[in-house]
């Protein structure tokens, strides 16, 4: 009786095991040493691109302000796996209630699902700078910028929502042990003892509804700057149109391409190396927060000179 009292127990309170990188768990202190840099250098350099526009008045231009959202929602990326992840690497902390576990999942996949709206809303941006540039201030208003912004958050959360909801009323009876040091919705999927058709269904419709629906629009959005850029006459203004781009397709680039591998490794590389898998996710989840902010202080000339006079201030 008493040992099915706590089977029972285990089912509803199940602890989840979390685990560093695969063949690397007896070096944990060291391999602890480019993840604290990483995150470092990722909030480091998101907070100051978005301390730079919140105290330029220069840069409350609708270009900025995407970048400003860009930055908020890498580091809410960032911030949402760094807790367990130094706690995995640097205490050797593997272990998470399922409660928490859920919570996690959900803040780093809203934050993802947000970080492909902004990159759409941004291409958005691109387009109407370069195909009605005389409009492009009255068209892109402070007004829709933040009603865009708030659609693209709440269009995260209401989406986000029934994930960790449809898993809370699954019992978890097996090895809860994640692949990662932190909690995702296709690792935390296979855990539960139960059919878990619903969830799957409802999970790759999150997927199709947000990343392949702002893939596609990113992609609509450039084959429509390409064919306003053909259409000009002046070979310099083609050249100074795509070069306003170069910054946005580089995170694009960014973004899509770890997510592309996470995918491809995760149903065509089982056979392969364990550490494959982890290496792709936690490429997926640190790479863009680290580059972005970098990327668009070198391109943006406007950026390089609102960081020029916030350093010359001296108030950090």
């Amino acid at each position: 009786m008493s040992i099915q009292l706590f089977s029972n127990q285990s089912f509803l309170h199940p602890t989840v095991l979390l685990t560093g990188i695969p063949g690397l768990q007896a070096r944990n202190i060291g391999v602890s040493i480019p993840f604290c840099f990483a995150y470092a250098v990722a909030l480091l350099g998101n907070g100051v691109v978005l301390l730079v526009i919140v105290k330029d008045q220069s840069l409350h231009k609708p270009m900025y302000l995407f970048l400003c959202m860009l930055a908020v929602s890498e580091l809410g990326v960032s911030l949402s796996t760094l807790p367990t992840v130094l706690g995995v690497f640097l205490f050797d902390a593997r272990e998470i209630g399922l409660d928490a576990c859920l919570s996690q999942m959900f803040f780093i996949h809203s934050f993802s699902i947000m970080d492909s709206g902004v990159l759409w809303a941004m291409a958005l941006d691109r387009f109407i700078a370069i195909y009605n540039p005389l409009q492009y201030t009255t068209i892109l208003t402070k007004l829709r910028i933040i009603l865009l912004g708030s659609g693209i958050a709440l269009r995260s959360i209401l989406l986000m929502t029934p994930l960790p909801l449809l898993l809370r009323r699954l019992p978890f009876c097996r090895s809860n042990v994640l692949a990662h040091p932190y909690c995702l919705h296709p690792n935390l999927i296979q855990l539960p003892c139960a059919d878990t058709t619903i969830n799957n269904q409802t999970g790759l419709f999150v997927v199709l509804s947000t990343f392949g629906l702002d893939s596609l629009c990113i992609v609509l959005s450039y084959v429509m700057i390409l064919k306003t850029v053909l259409s000009m006459a002046s070979k310099e203004g083609r050249f100074k149109a795509l070069n306003t781009c170069v910054s946005h397709i580089c995170a694009v680039v960014l973004y899509y391409t770890p997510m592309i591998g996470v995918s491809m490794v995760h149903r065509f590389g089982r056979h392969n190396s364990p550490m494959l898998p982890s290496l792709m996710a936690n490429i997926y989840l640190l790479v863009p927060p680290i580059l972005n902010p970098i990327i668009y202080s070198i391109k943006t000339k406007e950026i390089r000179k609102a960081l020029g006079r916030l350093f010359s201030q001296k108030k950090f």
